[in-house]
């Protein structure tokens, strides 16, 4: 399978009365793109678009989603099974806008999954998306059955989202790019003997899965990752946006459309295959709830990695407690059939940082990169500017957040400044490979 992304670098995105890309600079038809999407949804009930660039004093919360704005050179549908039908992901031409992102905001209510993001200032550290220009789709929706709960679906907001990136990557659908990235995965039982004589190396990923109430989960195709078992699949899939974010997960372990799109442990396999080692492929397993359906899991990972013919492996989880138990079980069946593992995670280790820092470990866990401590306190002070709604922060259960707290108080305090937990820095911890955290041995 041979996937083409060609990229333009945007420097700068303005509101306008037109869409055209000159010279680095986007312009949006604003009025365009809300009347295109709102007539796409009629539960959406107000929608506005705000443009936030790095270095703003400016705090965004809550955030639902972010996406890479994209486009098929073909035609087909971005996201298969959402933005339009079902079709084959992977392989291909896309055109994508580089250096900014669809950034998916509520206007007034948050959820436990939704997130922080600070534009500017100490909190800018925090996140990947400081350094890009965020495309803000800040709406509500008619979504009453949901508004009071801790856990929302989002579905219309989310799905404006993935329709908005597309819409934007329209623009460019017919531009010539500035430079390609390409990814060529080849048929395991097809490659040269000088490949094939390179350790092999397969990345498992463990989206979250385990609401078993369908519309909050990762899905893969459209399909919802609840009802789903361990396959094996092409990495340029999941670059392809066969693969996007649901709504569920404490915010800082979340993995992103954004993320998924360009999973960057993924890029790094593909830059080293056929030099250091076999990228073998992706095994894509789930998070669920029952030990069983963990247990049953487990067990085929391994036996796809044994028959593949698997010498090391990466297993990678998103999210943390319940799913630490999956993560570790599969990480113990692989290495069960002589399959050493590599973790990557983040931890939950208090906020004095002494905890144990998953919720089950075992003694075969002995190659775990940690991704940061979710539990560790940021306190930073107001912002000039907030979009969205800061009081989301104290009301709606946001999952680093509190409304009070004997010692610290409420989160988000009367004179706009905040103390909350890194949880709630959406996609903080960046598990897919963005993280810019690293560890200190004292």
């Amino acid at each position: 399978m041979k996937l083409k992304i060609g990229n333009l670098t945007v420097k700068k995105v303005c509101l306008g009365t037109e869409n055209a890309f000159t010279n680095g600079v986007l312009t949006i038809d604003k009025e365009a793109a809300i009347t295109y999407l709102r007539e796409c949804d009629d539960h959406i009930t107000a929608l506005d678009i705000v443009i936030a660039n790095p270095g703003d004093d400016t705090r965004i919360v809550p955030v639902i989603e972010v996406i890479e704005p994209r486009c098929r050179v073909d035609g087909r549908t971005l996201f298969p099974g959402v933005t339009g039908d079902v079709v084959p992901a992977g392989e291909g031409e896309l055109k994508a806008l580089k250096g900014c992102c669809v950034t998916v905001v509520g206007k007034c209510w948050g959820s436990f999954g939704d997130g922080v993001i600070d534009m500017g200032g100490e909190g800018a550290k925090h996140t990947y998306w400081s350094k890009l220009i965020n495309i803000c789709l800040v709406g509500d929706t008619d979504e009453e059955f949901e508004r009071h709960e801790q856990q929302k679906c989002n579905h219309a907001l989310r799905w404006a989202g993935h329709r908005f990136a597309e819409y934007l990557g329209g623009i460019v659908k017919g531009m010539e790019a500035e430079s390609f990235e390409a990814y060529e995965y080849a048929p395991v039982s097809a490659r040269a003997a000088e490949q094939n004589g390179l350790p092999n190396v397969a990345l498992v990923l463990q989206p979250q899965s385990q609401m078993e109430a369908l519309g909050y989960n990762d899905l893969w195709y459209g399909w919802d990752m609840n009802k789903y078992l361990p396959t094996f699949v092409s990495p340029t899939e999941v670059l392809d946006g066969a693969l996007i974010s649901g709504s569920f997960m404490p915010a800082s372990s979340k993995w992103s459309t954004y993320e998924m799109q360009n999973f960057p442990t993924i890029k790094e396999l593909f830059a080293e295959d056929g030099k250091s080692l076999n990228f073998t492929g992706v095994i894509l397993s789930m998070l669920n709830v029952a030990l069983e359906q963990k247990e049953r899991a487990a067990i085929m990972v391994a036996n796809m990695a044994k028959n593949l013919g698997v010498d090391y492996a990466i297993v990678t989880e998103e999210g943390y407690g319940n799913p630490d138990a999956d993560y570790v079980r599969c990480q113990v069946a692989l290495e069960d059939v002589g399959v050493p593992v590599v973790g990557i995670s983040n931890e939950c280790t208090g906020r004095d940082g002494f905890s144990q820092p998953l919720v089950t470990l075992d003694a075969k866990l002995n190659a775990l990169v940690s991704t940061g401590n979710v539990s560790e306190l940021s306190d930073l002070p107001a912002c000039k500017t907030v979009i969205g709604c800061l009081e989301a922060l104290n009301r709606d259960g946001m999952s680093g957040s509190w409304g009070y707290d004997e010692k610290l108080g409420k989160s988000a305090r009367d004179d706009g400044s905040v103390i909350m937990e890194d949880n709630n820095w959406f996609c903080g911890d960046h598990i897919s490979g963005f993280s810019v955290k690293t560890m200190i041995e004292y």
